[in-house]
């Protein structure tokens, strides 16, 4: 049965087309993984199939009584809410029955028996709804998905205001997870989970016997949730049964295959072209030539894709530090209450250390702690000398309105606009991404101008927290490469074995040291 259908499909920014007559069906039960490049368009399909967005042309229809979960990071969480209440609100519609079942029972001793029997009768009716969705076991579900999630960690009575912004979308995916809707949508939902809670995800949606589409560049976590993938690619979306390993090869099948047949008929087309040119004039030839031209203009020319732009990431490297990286001594991080014991750490030059631990530990703590942006709670920090550092930080929290151009020109005055849009290039933007203002750029692309910005400054430490959020998988393997070949020392935070496993000399496990219990 079919839950969704899209027809037709064409939407595009300005002069930037984004989908082109594209068809799009979801049946029951089926488990999808969105993939393409940054930019291609995977969360404004999301935003048009659940109405935030109007397409320019083309029909979207639901079946009927479809409840759609929709992972919004720009959900409103309303000042004064805890996060237990956050989540007691995917329940709101079983406490809304449980207060019309409690106003029956009140109006009980004030009716005639013909109407009594027709509020038992309701509210029985009601008590069977309440019991088979587990009305009374609510708290256990809660603390359970929490658990599962790390939110048991930060405490279910906090504030919601409080929260950074990966604890708020963890909120947002547990009252999600909770609500239990018929199809699930999901964006990137594993950017601010740690290991752990990726595999907690991860096997609730194995389990999960409704649809979902899932947008996500974590390649092993999507092949071992989805069974059809859908790639978007240069304004069209395309079916593939099977994982994401199983689409790559059929789709660099098809591409060969595309290329030969297009090679094929360039050659047949400059033969044709060739005859009509040299028998067109003579009358014993000229039909023939005719025919030829005819065959010409009826041909339905092939075209090939343009290829997009490859990033290339290379780390610009300053003289190199002192031996010495950072030595602690004693150090308690925190903010209002520890987050860690005392500790005694050092880094030296050449060390690339991968700082690992469940979210809410205070890993970003002890980035902040080390390169003197916060203050510690006690204990001291010293720093070598010769320090050039490169700090890559997890969240941008206030809007941009430059345009990439401006952002860059903002910090490398001295280069040329030529320089400035080469740069930007080489990053994988494309041109209608390099002259658009950032806020209206994807995830991924807004990471790409911070990483111009960080390579075309000469470095000999770079500072990383989680660089790979919202990155495709292109952009994360050049990254990958870029910092194997750096020459100074690395600092950096990642949930992803895959990406710091083949990078990092060193792995520091911070729930050794964490004052959090596990």
């Amino acid at each position: 049965m079919s839950i969704l259908n899209v027809e037709r499909l064409s939407h595009g920014f300005g002069d930037r087309a984004i989908f082109n007559d594209v068809s799009f069906r979801l049946l029951k039960g089926e488990h999808i993984g969105l993939i393409g490049a940054n930019g291609e368009g995977k969360s404004t399909f999301m935003n048009i199939i659940t109405g935030k967005l109007q397409p320019d042309d083309g029909k979207i229809e639901w079946s009927k009584r479809m409840r759609v979960g929709y992972l919004d990071q720009h959900a409103v969480l309303n000042k004064g809410m805890t996060i237990r209440d956050v989540l007691k609100g995917a329940f709101q519609y079983l406490f809304d029955m449980e207060q019309e079942m409690n106003d029956m029972y009140a109006k009980m001793g004030d009716v005639s028996p013909e109407e009594l029997e027709q509020l038992l009768e309701d509210v029985g009716t009601i008590q069977d709804t309440l019991t088979n969705q587990d009305f009374y076991m609510i708290d256990a579900k809660i603390e359970e998905t929490a658990r599962g999630l790390g939110l048991t960690d930060i405490g279910l009575d906090k504030d919601v205001n409080d929260l950074s912004g990966g604890q708020r979308t963890k909120v947002l995916l547990a009252k999600l997870l909770l609500e239990k809707p018929d199809i699930l949508l999901l964006d990137e939902p594993t950017n601010y989970l740690d290991e752990q809670h990726i595999e907690w995800l991860k096997r609730y949606l194995q389990e999960y016997e409704s649809a979902f589409i899932l947008i996500s560049h974590d390649i092993p976590f999507l092949n071992s949730v989805i069974n059809l993938i859908y790639h978007m690619e240069n304004q069209e979306l395309t079916r593939y049964v099977g994982d994401y390993d199983h689409f790559l090869q059929v789709h660099e099948m098809k591409k060969q295959q595309l290329e030969s047949a297009f090679k094929r008929q360039q050659q047949e087309i400059a033969d044709l072209k060739d005859f009509v040119a040299r028998n067109k004039a003579s009358v014993a030839t000229r039909n023939m030539a005719m025919s030829r031209q005819k065959k010409l203009d009826k041909m339905e020319v092939i075209e090939l894709a343009k290829e997009k732009p490859k990033p290339q990431f290379n780390f610009k490297d300053a003289r190199a530090s002192g031996k010495l990286i950072f030595e602690t001594k004693d150090l308690v991080i925190g903010y209002d209450s520890p987050l860690s014991r005392p500790l005694d750490l050092r880094m030296e030059r050449g060390q690339k250390i991968a700082l690992v631990g469940a979210n809410g530990i205070g890993k970003t703590t002890l980035l902040r702690s080390i390169l003197g942006e916060i203050q510690a709670l006690s204990g001291t920090v010293e720093r070598g000398e010769n320090q050039y550092i490169g700090y890559f930080e997890q969240e941008m929290k206030d809007a941009n309105y430059n345009t990439c151009i401006e952002e860059v020109w903002k910090e490398f005055p001295s280069y040329s606009q030529f320089e400035v849009r080469a740069a930007l290039a080489k990053c994988g933007l494309t041109t209608k991404h390099i002259e658009s203002k950032i806020a209206v750029l994807s995830g991924g692309e807004k990471a790409k101008v911070r990483l111009c910005k960080l390579i075309n400054r000469e470095t000999n430490l770079l500072v990383l927290d989680e660089p790979t959020n919202h990155l495709d998988v292109d952009a994360k393997d050049e990254l990958k490469r870029a910092l194997k070949a750096y020459k100074g020392s690395i600092l950096l935070i990642s949930h992803e074995p895959e990406f710091y496993r083949d990078v990092v000399t060193d792995t520091w496990n911070c729930e050794s040291w964490t004052t959090k219990v596990f």
